[in-house]
Order: C-alpha cells, then structure tokens, then sequence
C-alpha cells in the first residue's frame, strides 16, 4: 500500500509591502556610492553604472508602463556615466570622475613632491569666463613640471642594462682549456705505466702518420693527422719521460713555460691605429667644454635665485620697495617690477595693446571708481611708470584683480598669465617683511596673495569669491554697509533669507544660488577654539626656556549644519614620557581616551587640505595658513610666521562632508622672556588663499620664577605621611590623605633586631618615604 501524501500546509498571508519595497517592485534604480542595485525584480543584483542596470532590468524584468520617456532617462543616465579606464569605477559627474583620476591615478611622470597632485578638490560645474585660456596655462605648467626628461634618460639606461644582460647571455664564453695528458690519451689517471705504454702502442697502430690516411670526405689533410699524432706524443712523453714530465708538473704543459696575454674589452675602433687623435677629440670636448658648461650652468643659475625661487634681481628690487606703511595697492605696484615678466613680454609685446588695457581698467567701474578696483594713488603709480614693460605688467594684473575683459585673446592670455609669477613675487616679498618685523607689511603681503589667487582688486567684498555674485548681488547682501560682508557671515543668514536676498530678476538664478551655496560649504574655514603656550615636560614656563604656541581648531566650512561638540579631550596637550622616542621623534602621538588616561596613537601621513577655489588663477594652489604674534603697541613682529600646509586628521570624509575633526597645530619653539611676568601678543592665523577667512586673537603668555618651578617640582616629589606620624594624624584632622601604618611580621622583627644599627636606619628611612599601600 502506497504512503499517502500529507496535506500541503496554507501559505501564509502576504505582508504588506514596505515603501522600499513598492518602489523596487516598480523597478526603481537604488544608487548605492558607485554602485546600482537592481531593485526591479527578485535577483537584487549589483551593476557597476546604471546603463548596465537599466539593461539588466529591460531584459529580466520589464517595469510596468515602460514608456518611451522612462527609455529617455535610462539613456540620459546612461550617457552621463563615466568610467575609470585603470579601476573600472563609474561616476555620474564629471567633476567626481575628475577628483578621482587625481587622487588615485596620479601620473607616474608627475613629481614625486607634487601635494597638489594628491590633494582632493572643490566639487562645482562652474566655469568662469575664458575658462579655456585658464585650463590651458595651468596644463603647460604641469607639463612643465613633469619629469619628461628624466624618464626618458632612465629608459635609455635601462634599454642600454637590458642590451647587455642579452649579449652577457648569449655570447659564448671562451675558457682556456688545461692541458691534461691523461684526457688527450684518453685513459684514466690511475693507470699504471705498463698500461700507458699499451694504450700508446694501440693510439699508433691507429693513428701515425704511416698508418693512417687522410680521408677527403672528412676533411682530413696530412697536416691536421700529423698534429693529433703530436699530442698524442707530447702526452705520452709526458708520462712516461723524465724531463717532459717535470716541464708538466711545474708548468703544466710538456713543452715548459708558455706565453699569456691580458686585454681590456674595449671597442675596437678606439684601439685600432688612425683613431687616437679622434678618442683624445672625444674626451677633451666631455672633460674640457661640456663639464665645465653643465656645472656653471648649474652654479650660476642657483647664484641668480633665492630660496624662494625668484630672481636675485628682482628680490633686490623688491627689498628697494619696501615700505614700512604698504598697502595692498603699493604691493602691487611694487611687484611689476619683477624681471621675471621680461620672458613674457618680449619684443613688441612690451608695448603692443598698452593703451586699450589702460583705457579699460580706467573705465567707470561698478565696486570702485574704476573698472580694475584702482584707487586714485593707484593711478598716480601706474602714470608715473616710465618702462614700458612694467607700465603693461601693472595694467594687466589690475585688469586681472577687476577681471576685466580686454577684448583680445592674446592680451586675455598675458593677463592670466602675469598672476601666478606675482603671487611668487608676492611670497618673496613676505620673506623681505619678516625679515624687518613690522606687522603692517607682514599682513598687507599676505593680503596681496589672497587677492591675487581669487582675482580681486583691494577694495572689492569677499562675497565675490563666490560662483556668480556679481556687484548687483552683492548690493542686494550688504545693503548700505560700509564694511564687506563676509562668506561666514552671509552663509550664517537662514536659507530663506539668503534666498529672498539673492535670488529674482537681474540677481542669480535658482541653479546659481544652489552653486554658489555649494561652493561655500565645502571652503576648508579654520575655527579656532583654543590657543596656549607651553613648555613639553613642564608644568610651568620660566624665563629663557623654549616654549611651544599650541592652537587647537577645527574646519568649519561656513553654513555647516549639526556641527558636533567639542570633546575637551581634544584641546588637551599630552607629553610623551620622557623615555618615549617615538613619540619624542613624532612617530607616535599621546593622546587621552575617554577616561582621561594618556594612549599613543600611530602618527598618521599628513592630510592635504583641498585645492584653493581659485577659478581665475592658472595655477593649481594649495592653501596655506601663517602664524605669527606681534606685538599691537610697537606694530612689530613678535615670532616670526609658521607656515601650516598638511594637518594631522582628515578634513573631509570619502564623500566629500567635513569630519569636524580637532587639528592641532604647533608653532616651533621660541624663548620665553626673559623676565617672570604676562605678556600679551595678538595671534594672527591668516590664510593666503581665501579673503575674510583669518582670526586674530590675544594670547597671554605667563612666565613664573624659576623658584615657583623648583617648589612645584619639590611638592611632586613629596610623599603622603605616615598615619602614625604626628604629620599624619594633622593631615587627617584637615582632612587630608594618609598612608595605613606598615604591618611587621615577629619574624621580620627578630631578623630586624639581629641586624646591625646601620640596616635599622636604612629600613626607617625606606619605611617613611614609601608612597605605595601595603596590605
């Protein structure tokens, strides 16, 4: 009898779908990063770009209503896909497809030192006007600073190492064979002289000349058979002669001592008679003429620059404009003197197109009297050039400070182009300033680089740092104001009133509000939380000793939303102990955890900040902070200005958003005062790229007697009484600590009185100071 069937159990009810789910039912693309999941069907598989999803669901599972207009957007996202050629990566922008290139597909050709290579960017689709001529002068310049040469002279040298591992390979090694009678005869070395004498006798039955004769299909001669019947003798005699033999032994051949020759593996041609003259040729012009030219090339060429990288001639010029009382406008004028703007303008550059840039910069303008943002002493400056080539280089940099266009491609190009040379001048220029101490300069040189890399005059409001403010907007934010508005202080208005300010007839559109607004949040701002001075290992600062400014910030970009607190952990400082050297050297990094205990953390690389917005520059640039203190009574430079260009946690996250991380950043040490007391200084942090982002704040720096150092090192040192001791039980009246009283053993008390007097002082003595409880 056949086994019955059990009844098949009910199938449950179907849930209810989720929203999720409803939408992937409906064959709605999910894009996860990079990726795309199919939610159209049961599979839920993952494709790498939503050309491949949208075919993958077309063919398996067909979304209801598949109209010609869900066909449009599968084709539009299809076709705005990008896709790395080395790591098969899509990206939907071109601006991410870009950053990404950059960051991880550096060419191999590109400097090894080259930050600017690794360092993520700015994400916008905003192209200023002649965007072209900008691109294209930054692209000469990395093709400039590629080791084209370099590679191709390691080509060659390998080309020529690889060459000669071949022919080391395959040439035929030619050894020097030992003569050995024993092989010629063809016996072995331990046959007896009876047997050599046989063997012989059998070698000339077969072999002499009166027995053997030449066989013309071998190519035999009588000459070759009588010279096999020579050796065959010579190896005999050998063994068997007394003499022949003793020329063996010493010399090793029966014929005594013969010739040898040693040589060097030269070419022929130059050992071979009538080159001589031609070889002495040779190393006379590499020895003589070349050498010499290629290393005073190279010393004089590093004589005619500074450390800075420009002309010792127009460092000197500079140090001649110097001026206590500059501005940013004088510094401009002062930096067309450079003679590095003679290689731009050669020939009849100098003066060609001269008036129609005066004529257009002089032009009734729209922030300031004049269309290039001069001010009237500016327009005395450029009157009073009387060269001709500076006369056009101080034209065009305020015709590139008030974006003016002239109206010609060529003289667009040299505006652009005299930029980045004045912003080096420019950093020149702050090395003069520091070098004299006064603040005024210090700070207007700074100033100059900020409005150089963003391409606006002095007077011009820092919103027009931004993608599509034009005076009519920037009207709109400030109102009557006399003072600019800044990023910050724009982006900090609710997005409603930003809007209302910025956005209807003859202002921005509602696409440029979102990139302008865009742009603003991702500008790397450093907000500083705190500033202290300090000495490592010490707990105070006394006179003469090397102390350290330390600034704890974070970067902000203006209108972040959800900014974190600050953990009060991160604006802490901790020491390394003192036999810790890797964390002395910086290969390790203290730090406090949670409950306050000192942890050493890995030193992680150095984190680039991203490329500066700069869409006018030709130049990719990494900011730079500078650090200094002055002195507000006198105007003088306290500590001279540090530099911060990489900080030491992340700034941005893999997507873009701020981490809000705590930076510290330490200024390298300097000498306290010389005398105990407070000492105030203005801290100025300024950022050479971007306008209204600098902090200036007063530090007070407190320098104690060395005494109080010398007492407080003394009470660290002192341990808790004894609650036995009178200073004990006065301690715990106040309410102090005490140590238990040490409990001895009998037996420990007998050996103790058999010792001697000196060991019961030294055990009271180790009993009264010990620090540690004992049980």
């Amino acid at each position: 009898m056949a086994p019955t069937r059990p009844a098949p159990r009910p199938k449950p009810a179907p849930r209810p779908l989720t929203p999720a789910e409803a939408r992937a039912k409906n064959g709605v693309l999910t894009q996860n990063g990079t990726k795309f999941l199919c939610n159209g069907g049961k599979c839920r598989e993952i494709k790498n770009t939503t050309k491949d999803v949208a075919s993958h669901i077309c063919k398996k599972h067909p979304p209801p209503g598949h109209t010609s207009a869900y066909q449009r957007f599968l084709e539009n996202a299809a076709s705005a896909v990008h896709r790395c050629d080395k790591c098969e990566e899509a990206f939907t922008s071109q601006s991410k497809f870009d950053s990404h290139k950059r960051r991880k597909h550096v060419a191999l050709i590109a400097p090894a030192s080259d930050a600017q290579a690794r360092a993520p960017r700015i994400q916008t689709d905003y192209k200023p006007e002649n965007a072209d001529l900008i691109q294209s002068q930054r692209n000469a310049q990395k093709r400039k600073q590629r080791r084209v040469k370099r590679i191709i002279v390691v080509l060659i040298g390998y080309a020529v190492m690889i060459g000669m591992l071949y022919l080391i390979l395959t040439t035929q090694r030619s050894v020097n064979k030992i003569w050995n009678p024993y092989d010629i005869l063809g016996i072995s070395e331990s046959a007896s002289e009876k047997e050599i004498k046989s063997h012989y006798k059998k070698l000339g039955r077969k072999f002499h000349p009166d027995k053997i004769r030449p066989d013309p299909a071998k190519n035999e001669t009588i000459e070759s058979l009588n010279s096999v019947w020579v050796e065959y003798s010579k190896a005999y005699q050998a063994l068997t002669d007394e003499e022949v033999r003793n020329n063996y032994i010493q010399y090793g051949h029966p014929d005594g001592k013969q010739g040898f020759s040693i040589g060097i593996a030269l070419p022929k041609f130059i050992v071979s008679d009538g080159n001589g003259k031609y070889v002495v040729l040779v190393y006379a012009l590499l020895l003589g003429v070349l050498l010499p030219y290629y290393v005073g090339s190279w010393w004089y060429g590093t004589q005619r620059v500074t450390r800075e990288g420009v002309q010792v001639e127009s460092a000197n010029k500079l140090f001649r404009e110097y001026s206590e009382i500059i501005d940013v406008g004088g510094l401009i004028t002062a930096l067309s003197n450079g003679k590095e703007f003679r290689d731009l303008l050669r020939g009849n550059k100098a003066e060609s197109g001269l008036s129609k840039i005066e004529s257009r910069i002089l032009a009734e303008g729209q922030i300031t009297s004049y269309a290039g943002g001069l001010s009237e002493n500016d327009k005395e400056k450029l009157e009073d050039v009387d060269s001709s080539v500076r006369r056009k280089v101080l034209a065009l940099l305020w015709a590139y400070l008030g974006r003016v266009d002239l109206g010609d491609s060529a003289l667009n190009k040299a505006k652009f182009a005299v930029a980045p040379i004045a912003q080096s001048l420019c950093h020149c220029f702050t090395a003069i300033s520091v070098a004299y101490g006064n603040t005024r300069p210090i700070l207007a040189s700074y100033y100059t680089s900020q409005r150089l890399i963003q391409a606006l005059p002095p007077a011009a409001s820092p919103l027009y740092q931004l993608p599509h403010f034009t005076p009519a907007v920037v009207k709109a934010v400030e109102g009557d104001s006399k003072v600019g508005a800044t990023v910050q202080q724009f982006m900090d208005l609710p997005d409603g009133q930003r809007r209302s300010l910025t956005v209807g007839k003859g202002l921005l559109s509602e696409e440029q509000y979102k990139t302008a607004v865009n742009v603003a949040r991702q500008l790397p701002q450093l907000r500083l939380a705190k500033a202290f001075f300090k000495v490592t290992g010490e707990r105070v600062i006394t006179p003469g000793s090397l102390v350290t400014l330390v600034i704890k910030g974070r970067f902000v970009p203006p209108g972040s939303t959800d900014v974190p607190e600050i953990d009060e952990l991160d604006l802490e400082d901790v020491d390394p102990a003192e036999d810790d050297l890797d964390a002395l050297l910086g290969k390790k990094k203290v730090v406090k955890d949670a409950s306050g205990k000192p942890v050493k953390k890995e030193e992680t690389k150095p984190v680039q900040p991203p490329i500066a917005y700069a869409p006018y520059f030709a130049r990719d640039h990494l900011p730079k902070w500078h650090v200094f203190l002055s002195d507000s009574k006198q105007g003088k430079m306290a500590v001279p200005p540090c530099t911060f260009t990489a900080f030491d946690k992340p700034i941005l996250t893999n997507d873009g958003k701020p981490t809000f991380h705590v930076q510290t950043l330490k200024a390298p040490g300097f000498a306290a005062p010389p005398q105990p007391g407070k000492y105030t200084f203005v801290m100025h942090v300024v950022c050479d790229s971007y306008i209204g982002f600098d902090t200036k704040m007063e530090v007070t720096l407190s320098v104690e007697d060395a005494s109080k150092a010398v007492a407080m090192a003394a009470e660290d040192e002192i341990s808790e009484p004894d609650e036995a001791s009178i200073a004990g039980q006065m301690s715990a009246l106040k309410g102090g600590t005490t140590k238990p009283r040490k409990t001895v053993d009998e037996s420990d008390e007998e050996d103790d009185d058999e010792s001697g007097t000196e060991e019961e002082e030294d055990d009271t003595s180790a009993t009264n100071t010990d620090t540690e409880d004992e049980s």
